[in-house]
């Protein structure tokens, strides 16, 4: 049986170390900008 609880932790873990950095890319672009 596929344990989706885990399955969904997995991928929102991933989403999360995806899109952190490029957040903080982002932001600190914004600010060099300005």
């Amino acid at each position: 049986m596929i344990n989706w609880q885990v399955i969904g932790q997995l991928i929102s873990l991933g989403i999360i170390v995806l899109v952190g950095p490029a957040v903080i890319v982002l932001l600190s672009l914004r600010k060099g900008n300005l």
